[in-house]
């Protein structure tokens, strides 16, 4: 919605920004005429360097001004979209948002999908998954959805065995039938992660927090392979799904100029089927 200030504005600048639309009306997209300044939201690290690097010159040359606010959880993002102090967030992947949104009655819909970093197990102490043994302790996330995601690896790896019939989405330590290497696992705070690596001996680290510390994925003793329900996303509040700028967002991103940073910046990212 347009401000105060801006609705109580003088003739002259409703006619510079009728000037202005009709200037891009053959363009692809048109600048939302009552949205001049769009402010995401991201974690901190590679979802945070392409809006920056790749979406935020792209709107930028429509006529928007963009702001990025940058979070270090998982929860902030969320609230802070839907009581409207940001326009999008990225940073989440759906089953998260879903999940979220129902628990805390946010009104928050997906719009795009973005090229994605996989949850990656890494180590300071040991060249191999092989040497996990007896008492070795392994940190993941704790929230519930990342968290079932680094089970699921645990499981391929051969240190656990699962409960027959468990729900994949919602794996927990409760479903573990067998702890065959009798590992103790440490759930942590996502962003807390690349610091356990010294105190543990693996970790489970959300790609975004593992590049943001420092760490690459060519570093990682193993890497998901990454679905679509695990690819992270461009959450907007569903009532603004039909508006230009939300229109334009996604635009942004479907576009040729940001699949060029991703194949410059994010070599390795697991690619939404837009950029296939």
């Amino acid at each position: 919605m347009a401000s105060n200030k801006f609705l109580t504005s003088g003739v002259r600048r409703l006619v510079l920004l009728a000037s202005v639309a009709s200037l891009v009306a053959s363009q692809a997209w048109a600048i939302d005429a009552e949205k001049k300044e769009l402010v995401f939201g991201a974690t901190a690290g590679p979802y945070s360097d392409q809006i920056k690097l790749g979406i935020k010159p792209i709107l930028e040359k429509k006529g928007y001004k963009v702001k990025i606010v940058e979070f270090n959880d998982y929860i902030q993002p969320n609230f802070a979209l839907a009581q409207g102090a940001l326009d999008a967030n990225a940073f989440q992947h759906i089953i998260y948002l879903t999940k979220f949104a129902k628990e805390n009655n946010l009104k928050l819909s997906e719009l795009v999908k973005v090229p994605t970093a996989p949850i990656a197990i890494y180590s300071n102490k040991h060249k191999s998954l092989s040497e996990a043994k007896e008492g070795s302790t392994v940190a993941l996330p704790n929230d519930p959805t990342n968290q079932a995601r680094a089970f699921l690896l645990a499981e391929k790896f051969g240190w656990i065995k699962f409960k027959p019939g468990y729900d994949p989405i919602r794996a927990s330590e409760k479903d573990i039938e067998v702890n065959l290497r009798k590992i103790k696992f440490i759930p942590l705070e996502a962003a807390q992660l690349p610091r356990s690596l010294d105190d543990t001996d693996y970790s489970f680290i959300n790609g975004n927090f593992a590049l943001a510390s420092g760490l690459k994925l060519t570093q990682a003793l193993a890497l998901e392979d990454t679905t679509a329900q695990y690819q992270n996303l461009v959450a907007v509040r569903t009532e603004d799904k039909d508006k230009q700028y939300v229109k334009d967002i996604a635009a942004a991103y479907q576009s040729k100029e940001f699949k060029d940073v991703t194949d410059k910046y994010f070599k390795g990212f697991v690619k939404p089927s837009y950029q296939q």
